[in-house]
């Protein structure tokens, strides 16, 4: 099943040309409203030089290195710890941080998805057992099956118990015997993989260094192409360090593919690569969480963010913390109206972001920043920090215009980011011409697509899905081991089970919720397998965070949404419950509503019976 299978495919990824590295706006990508200014350049933070430098990095270092300090000079002043200049802030992040402290949770998450692109793919994992009923298996020619009654991808609800799953990205490539550089399926040896794709019995004769190579080479590009659209900011020397020289070994071919199929420029240099993604628009539940705890962010929280982002991008590379914070609490930005005084754990929250994204080096990702220690020195990557913005406000009106700026693009490059970036695509979801390009391309999109990524396309009458079988190329997925996890898939299932609609009802992709609905079935799920499952006994104890969390991982997946009128489920959400009965049985749990009887007026007298 390993990610080497899935980057190797049935067949080959289309080619770029040698020289298709834009290195400017995507196509159709919305160009740059503004750029972070760019200072002198100064010494590559952490640079290394000699035998340890990439074959292309600048061999003259003297260009990039401070002037010697003469002999007796004093150290600087920022090593030693006293400002030795006032810290001017960006002038553009400065006011994004404005616009993050005036806007609501769900704009703010809106606005950091458009300001700084670092948002991850997120895709449903295996695909749907074949049925008679799909067309592309033995279905009518013509026909286009639906979600709500196609074929699932549904497993038994008792007790999913499974070993929690690795943070997702690149799975170190394994190296074979003979010489092969990449290994094309992932199962151990003496076993095939699960999900290995069966392969033409061939001869020994009829294997050449050629085709190996070739071999080699797409499922290297593939595997570079996932990464990147995973986490779009990858160092040398961070969590994904093993897949940064694939990336570089292949940055001309990545370059032109992203741009021509998603319009996202891709910038490789000696340290680092950063795929600029676009925004996704408007309630695209994408936010930031705490790198550590997966506490969310708070529109506060972002506005300490970019604050410190716009501090540090011209920032020396020793910087005291304390002339940091004292440089932030100048540069904030007044409010418009009365607002609640700053949060410590917002700056906290902040910190962490940014050492996890290796902005501030030298401590460990996930370490909290001890505010109380003011004369501890941070060590400032400058690079990086000028790598995170993607569009700095400047030449939109307001946060929800740059939301909009950021989203905007031609019809066939939205549907095909929509495609790469979420779990289904809707047509009902989408504008008339984007939704016009989906059905004069809908075979021809999602393939390019999967093809370039390893993923695979399911087709249903509502959209496409682009499936990652793997379960890598995704932020979340529903067969966690979590208590939120296991309670949000059983209460997917029971809630496509009781309102379902029956073949050749008109309903579109949703089908509406009551709240009660939602209540009673929790409640079944938590006392059926709540103890003997072993979940987390607050989520017992308390059923409305129960609630609230499975509700929103729902969410999160694009399988339940809400309206002013209420929660709605979504036609994809019946691919993880058992096949439709049609004529399903009332619940029978103490929390669910028995069915109304169904009561025959006594005839009157006179009348027939």
């Amino acid at each position: 099943m390993e990610q080497q299978e899935y980057a190797t495919g049935a067949a080959r990824t289309a080619g770029g040309t040698a020289d298709g590295r834009t290195g400017g706006a995507g196509r159709s990508a919305t160009v740059a409203v503004v750029a972070v200014r760019e200072p002198a350049r100064g010494p590559v933070p952490g640079g290394r030089a000699g035998a340890d430098a990439p074959q292309d990095a600048p061999s003259d270092a003297s260009q990039d290195a401070p002037p010697p300090a003469s002999p007796g000079a004093s150290p600087p002043a920022d090593a030693a710890g006293a400002p030795s200049e006032e810290l001017s802030p960006d002038p553009g992040l400065l006011r994004l941080a404005r616009w993050f402290a005036e806007a609501d949770a769900a704009t703010a998450d809106d606005l950091c998805a458009a300001s700084f692109g670092l948002y991850p793919a997120r895709h449903f994992g295996a695909p749907a057992e074949p049925s008679a009923a799909d067309p592309a298996v033995g279905g009518p020619p013509g026909t286009e099956v639906s979600w709500w009654h196609g074929p699932t991808a549904h497993t038994p609800a008792p007790l999913r118990t499974r070993e929690p799953r690795t943070a997702p990205g690149l799975r170190r490539a394994r190296r074979d015997a003979a010489a092969l550089p990449v290994v094309l399926s992932g199962a151990k040896p003496g076993r095939p993989g699960r999900h290995r794709r069966p392969e033409r019995a061939r001869g020994a004769a009829a294997v050449v260094p050629q085709d190996r190579s070739a071999a080699a080479t797409a499922a290297e590009r593939r595997i570079a192409a996932r990464l990147l659209l995973a986490h779009p900011l990858v160092t040398a020397s961070g969590p994904h360090a093993d897949g940064f020289p694939l990336i570089r070994r292949h940055r001309d071919w990545l370059a032109e593919r992203f741009d021509t199929l998603l319009g996202y420029p891709l910038v490789v240099g000696p340290w680092h690569a950063r795929l600029h993604k676009a925004g996704p628009g408007p309630g695209a539940v994408r936010r930031l969480e705490h790198p550590a705890t997966g506490a969310p962010f708070t529109p506060g929280g972002y506005a300490r963010l970019a604050l410190a982002l716009a501090l540090l991008v011209d920032a020396p590379e020793q910087l005291p913390l304390g002339r940091l914070l004292t440089a932030m609490d100048a540069a904030e930005p007044a409010p418009a109206g009365p607002s609640d005084p700053a949060d410590p754990s917002d700056l906290a929250m902040a910190l962490a972001v940014l050492v996890d994204w290796q902005v501030l080096a030298d401590l460990p990702a996930g370490a909290a920043v001890d505010l109380a220690e003011a004369s501890a020195v941070l060590t400032v990557d400058r690079e990086l920090a000028r790598a995170v913005p993607v569009g700095p406000p400047a030449l939109a009106d307001d946060a929800a215009d740059l939301v909009r700026r950021a989203a905007e693009a031609e019809p066939g490059t939205a549907v095909r980011r929509r495609l790469a970036e979420t779990p289904a695509v809707l047509a009902a979801d989408l504008p008339e011409d984007q939704r016009a390009w989906l059905r004069e391309h809908r075979h021809s999109g999602p393939a390019a697509l999967a093809d370039f990524l390893g993923l695979e396309a399911e087709q249903r009458a509502e959209g496409v899905a682009l499936l990652d079988p793997a379960e890598e190329l995704t932020d979340l997925a529903l067969s966690g081991a979590g208590t939120a996890a296991q309670a949000a898939l059983l209460l997917v299932e029971r809630l496509v089970e009781e309102v379902r609609p029956l073949p050749g009802e008109t309903t579109g992709a949703d089908v509406p919720v009551p709240d009660a609905l939602i209540d009673g079935v929790l409640g079944d799920i938590a006392d059926e397998y709540g103890l003997p499952a072993g979940w987390h006994r607050d989520y017992l104890a308390d059923r409305t965070a129960l609630r609230r969390d499975a509700l929103d991982l729902l969410r999160s997946m694009g399988l339940i949404t809400t309206r002013p009128s209420g929660w709605l489920l979504r036609a994809p959400a019946a691919r993880y419950a058992p096949a439709p009965d049609l004529l399903p049985t009332p619940g029978t749990g103490r929390h669910s509503r028995p069915s109304p009887d169904i009561t025959v007026p006594t005839p009157r007298a006179g009348q027939p019976a």
